[in-house]
This record gives structure tokens, sequence and C-alpha cells, in this order.
């Protein structure tokens, strides 16, 4: 390694660990684990899920028009 090229690394992997703490904070509402929550509370079972996915329509929206 050339003179100070490894100083440079651990700086920015030190940046890049302090951004992602500020950005994902350890106590921080996860979407995913909510959505289980609720579906664990009522009672949603993975065959309604399966339902859902089934009847959706997965065609691509129309875009709007603007006339």
């Amino acid at each position: 390694m050339r003179g100070g090229e490894g100083d440079s690394r651990n700086t920015k992997a030190e940046t890049r660990a302090g951004l992602d703490a500020a950005m994902r904070p350890e106590g921080r509402l996860r979407l995913g684990t909510v959505l289980q929550d609720i579906g664990q509370r009522h009672g949603i079972t993975r065959d309604d899920i399966d339902a859902i996915e089934g009847a959706r329509d997965k065609r691509p929206a129309e875009p709007m028009a603007f006339d």
C-alpha cells in the first residue's frame, strides 16, 4: 500500500458506519415487523394472503391523461 491509502479507506469506512447508524437507529420502526404483528393480531393466515394475491389485478396501471 502506498502511504496514506489505508487511512483513507478507514476514514471512509468509519464515515459509512456513522451515516448508517444515523439513518438506521436501533429502535426504529420496521415496516415488515409491524405488518407481521398486525396480521398476527387479526388472525391473517398464509391462505388469506394467497387469496388476496390470486385475486388482485396484476396488469400495469394505465397512465393518467391530463387533457
